[in-house]
């Protein structure tokens, strides 16, 4: 049984405010797995650390360069890595990240085709097909902090001239979705409720729907009309049609938010295509996660085949977690300690679906049971 010795951790680049990275207490916890741990330098200047904030002068951590961090036994990363940067794997290693495995079908064939040992976080569930490395609570509540912050600007005690709260209308009812709603009845963040309330200004209330009726364009209409938020918080069952057509956004008032939290990509050429579950409105990242309707990245980012007359100012952003990086990580950190644990004794290859309850969590987001589930 072969268990790893080397992790590489590189540093995410996707986004120039991208502050992320593995904290220096679980570099530690990774050398008292027995690991020797290669960190890309300079990771974690975003956050104001530096190499001895990792090592605590342990012989055990080390820096490197990038390309070398990606060639050790196990590479850890949060986010998946570049296209190009696969190439940087070394064959048999193992890659543990986000990999979404069935929205990313080419990521599937080049880490196949390279021979990795590939681990997609978004893969890890319980028995009860619950996710074990997850940040669904941070997706919801710094989504709809963002969003309320939109709307107190124009609006700063809430009131509107009906007298009635504000209505935020969530579209899916799983585990997103249920943060949101909790998220939603608090303003999106519990200080600012409490101001409002001991100011006498105007609440929120939440209203969910699921697959049942959100095909249904009668009822839609008179829910959306309604909306002062509207929540994308869905979890297709088919990726290549939009929940929300473009033209149901004109029903939205002038002055609603559309809150994206599936943030799901545009993959038209992928077989079958991946659309927005809300259609025609852009996606955001850690650098710009707020567009008004006249904001130019409207027709620089969304396919020209994909309608987009109907707009609204939209907040989006592909990493709500990351908004408060440090409180993100040492979450993460919490949740794969255990999974590591398990890696280090069994390694890859002993993973069984029959094992204790974090090796089956940890067998069942490996690349050969997600090609097991796809293979005739």
């Amino acid at each position: 049984m072969s268990v790893p010795k080397t992790v590489g951790l590189p540093a995410m680049k996707k986004e120039k405010n991208e502050k992320r990275v593995f904290l220096p207490e679980f570099v530690q916890f990774l050398v008292r797995l027995g690991a020797e741990v290669f960190i890309e330098v300079g990771y974690g200047h975003e956050l104001g650390l530096s190499f001895k904030d990792f090592c605590e002068h342990c012989g055990s951590v080390h820096q490197c360069s990038r390309l070398e961090a990606f060639q050790k036994d196990t590479v850890l990363v949060l986010r998946a890595p570049e296209r190009e940067e696969f190439d940087m794997l070394k064959r048999g290693s193992i890659l543990i990240s986000m990999l979404h495995y069935k929205t990313r079908p080419w990521r599937v064939s080049r880490l196949e085709g390279l021979g990795i040992k590939a681990i997609s976080l978004d893969s890890i569930v319980d028995d009860n097909n619950l996710r074990l490395v997850e940040n669904m609570r941070a997706v919801a509540w710094n989504g709809l902090d963002t969003a309320f912050s939109v709307i107190e600007k124009n609006n700063p005690t809430f009131s509107r001239s009906d007298g009635l709260p504000f209505t935020t209308l969530i579209l899916g009812t799983g585990i997103v979705g249920k943060y949101a709603v909790d998220a939603a009845t608090k303003l999106g963040s519990v200080e600012r409720n409490e101001r409002i309330m001991r100011e006498g200004g105007g609440g929120s209330i939440a209203l969910v729907v699921g697959r049942n009726n959100s095909n249904k364009p009668e009822v839609m209409q008179r829910l959306i009309r309604q909306a002062d938020i509207l929540v994308d918080a869905t979890r297709r069952r088919n990726p290549s049609l939009a929940v929300i057509p473009n033209d149901w956004i004109s029903w939205l008032p002038e002055h609603a938010v559309i809150t994206d939290l599936a943030v799901d990509p545009y993959l038209l050429n992928d077989d079958p295509p991946v659309v927005r579950g809300i259609e025609g409105i852009p996606r955001g990242n850690l650098d710009k996660y707020v567009f008004t309707p006249d904001d130019p990245d409207w027709e620089r980012t969304i396919p020209p085949q994909i309608p987009k007359n109907h707009k609204r100012t939209v907040v989006s952003c592909y990493s709500w977690p990351g908004i408060f990086p440090e409180e993100c990580m040492k979450h993460y950190a919490r949740q794969l300690s255990p999974l590591m644990e398990v890696l280090f004794q069994k390694g890859y290859e002993g993973l069984s679906l029959e094992g204790g309850y974090f090796e089956r969590t940890l067998c069942r987001a490996t690349l050969r049971e997600w090609l097991k589930t796809k293979k005739p």
